[in-house]
C-alpha cells in the first residue's frame, strides 16, 4: 500500500495571499483529489469563525486533518510553551490527527520530561517535531537530542523529516535521512535551488535535492506531504504524480 499522499497548504500560499481562508484552500485541495490535508495555523485570519467552518468541511468530505504550528515546545529559559495545550484545543475542534511544533531551547530544559510532555500526548493527536529554518529547531544534532530523549522517557513525540528545510541550515539531507529515519513518522517533501545566496524552495524537480534517493531512506509507510508554493493547479498536479510514480517504485531493503 503506498503510503498517504498529503496537501499542505503551502501549496495554494498565492490564493491565500489573496484573500481567500483556508476553508476555502482545503475545498480546492479536495477537488484535486486530495483527502488527507495539512491546516496551517498562521493562515488563520479569524480563528474562532474558521476552525468549525474547516471541522464541518472535513466531516462533510471525510478529510484527514493534519494541524502545522509554528511555535516551540520550548521557549526561553527551557520553560514549556503554555500555548501548547490551546493549539490541541483548536485541533481537537478540527478532528487533527498529527499536530507539529518545534523544539526551541530544549537545550536549556532542566525538568523532567515525562511529567513536562506527556500530559500533552495522551490526548488522542500525535504530536511531532520538525526541522525547521532556524539554528534552534532546524539543525540535525539538537533535533538528534530531543528525539533521543523523549524515546528514552518513554514520551510518545515523533518527528517530521522536512527536506527542504536542510540546506537553510547547511545540513546534509541525505545525511539527517539517515539518522533520523527511526523516529520519522511523516515526510515533508519539496526541492530546493541551493546555488545562490539562500536556497531557494521550489516544486519537485525544479531543484537540485536528491528528494528520491531521500525518500528511498526514510521509511515507505509514513504519509508524505507536498509544501512548497505553486504558481497554479497544474504544478500541484505534476507533483503529486511524481510522487505516486516515486512511491510505487520503492523498494526498501
Amino acid at each position: 500500500m503506498l503510503a498517504p499522499i498529503v496537501a499542505n497548504l503551502l501549496l495554494l500560499a498565492s490564493e491565500w495571499q489573496a484573500g481567500q481562508s483556508q476553508a476555502d484552500l482545503v475545498s480546492k485541495l479536495v477537488n484535486l483529489g486530495f483527502s488527507t490535508i495539512e491546516v496551517r495555523r498562521e493562515y488563520f485570519r479569524d480563528i474562532s469563525r474558521e476552525l468549525p467552518q474547516i471541522a464541518e468541511l472535513a466531516k462533510n468530505q471525510q478529510l484527514k486533518l493534519f494541524y502545522s504550528v509554528p511555535d516551540e515546545i520550548f521557549i526561553a529559559k527551557g520553560q514549556v510553551n503554555p500555548k501548547l495545550q490551546g493549539y490541541l484545543d483548536e485541533a481537537k475542534v478540527m478532528g487533527v490527527t498529527k499536530i507539529k511544533w518545534n523544539i526551541g531551547a530544549f537545550a536549556e530544559f532542566s525538568g523532567d520530561l515525562a511529567s513536562a510532555l506527556l500530559p500533552l500526548t495522551q490526548q488522542g493527536i500525535e504530536i511531532n517535531i520538525e526541522n525547521d529554518q532556524t539554528t534552534t529547531s532546524g539543525r540535525l544534532q539538537p533535533i538528534l537530542t530531543f528525539l533521543q530523549a523523549v524515546t528514552a522517557a518513554n514520551v510518545p513525540i515523533g518527528y517530521v523529516y522536512d527536506l527542504g528545510n536542510w540546506p537553510f541550515v547547511g545540513e546534509d539531507p541525505l545525511k539527517a535521512a539517515t539518522a533520523l529515519r527511526q523516529y520519522t513518522r511523516y515526510i515533508h517533501v519539496k526541492d530546493d535551488l541551493t546555488g545562490g545566496e539562500k536556497p531557494v524552495t521550489v516544486p519537485l524537480d525544479q531543484g537540485d535535492l536528491p528528494w528520491r534517493d531521500i525518500l528511498a531512506i526514510l521509511p515507505d509507510t509514513v504519509p508524505i506531504a507536498l509544501e512548497y508554493p505553486t504558481a497554479h493547479h497544474g504544478v500541484i498536479l505534476a507533483g503529486k504524480k511524481l510522487l505516486q510514480d516515486e512511491l510505487g517504485g520503492l523498494t526498501h531493503e
